[in-house]
């Protein structure tokens, strides 16, 4: 009976929208503190497990970190012919780099961070991607992510794969989503080239989504979104993809299971042919729900 289980001590409210809330138990803090550019809290959840939260917000569960990051990574890296450099700006607790390393044509990876103390946290506290930090073709600078894009050659990386905070306004990663960087990265991806970014909430912060996948379609010449629902978000998430050739959405499940298999990805929990084709039915259902004023976002 709910009766005899005893009330947790401590709880955590995230405001996930303006207009929406959720609280969830907390059964130990391993770690709070500050680093130059954020509040980082470590915490052991009854719902998520073992959870990151930055700014009081979490970022990524022990139960679901899988389903967001090889959705991020994956669709995109397998749909590229020859991904071989691959530019990751943000994804600080190197989950995102981890599922990059999966692909033996990966040749190079660079990341670029704001926080390394975030990095050094995560190294330290979180199990599930400290090791991503030991592959021998990983670059990482502790730089803001535009103004190291701003001084590469054209032409120089296959993707980029930003995961970044959401679009706050006065926020670090404001301007990572705008017209302007946009157009900016274009130049620097080659001529068969290709950009994922995190799109937000598509349940809660419909705007913001297609406001993101409007303003990449201005620059790129195909775009597509996805997405898919990650419980320690409360959210139906969402991905955005600009090309210059290909797009996710074109391949098939065979296609993808094929590429899955030569290129000998292991390890997915989650990820394969058949979700990836899922993933693009289901977000447009769920967009009949869901409506938001989409509008270009400029710096």
């Amino acid at each position: 009976m709910l009766g005899d289980v005893a009330e947790p001590s401590i709880y955590i409210v995230e405001k996930v929208s303006p207009t929406f809330k959720v609280m969830y138990s907390v059964k130990n803090i391993i770690y709070s503190g500050k680093t130059r550019y954020q509040k980082v809290d470590i915490v052991e959840t009854e719902d998520y497990g073992l959870a990151l939260l930055l700014d009081g917000l979490i970022q990524s569960s022990e139960v679901d970190e899988n389903i967001y990051h090889e959705c991020l990574v994956h669709p995109t890296l397998t749909a590229h012919p020859n991904p071989r450099r691959v530019l990751v700006i943000g994804g600080g607790e190197g989950s995102t780099i981890r599922e990059v390393e999966k692909h033996n044509v990966v040749e190079e990876i660079v990341m670029v961070d704001l926080d390394g103390e975030l990095i050094d946290l995560v190294k330290k506290y979180i199990p599930w991607s400290k090791n991503a930090f030991e592959d021998k073709r990983l670059r990482l600078y502790i730089r803001e992510g535009r103004s190291f894009l701003e001084e590469q050659p054209d032409n120089r990386f296959d993707v980029i794969i930003m995961d970044v905070t959401d679009p706050v306004k006065g926020g670090p990663a404001e301007k990572l989503y705008t017209l302007e960087f946009y157009q900016l990265a274009y130049k620097k991806l080659t001529e068969d080239g290709m950009l994922v970014t995190q799109a937000s909430s598509i349940s809660h912060t419909p705007s913001i989504f297609q406001s993101i996948v409007k303003t990449l379609s201005q620059v790129f010449q195909k775009t597509c979104y996805y997405g898919c629902y990650i419980k320690s978000f409360s959210s139906m998430w969402g991905f955005a993809v600009g090309s210059k050739k290909v797009l996710p959405i074109d391949l098939e499940a065979g296609e993808i299971n094929k590429i899955i298999e030569d290129r000998k990805i292991g390890d997915l929990k989650f990820y394969s042919g058949e979700v990836h084709t899922s993933i693009f039915k289901m977000t447009d259902a769920y967009l009949r729900f869901y409506k938001g004023e989409e509008t270009i976002i400029r710096d």
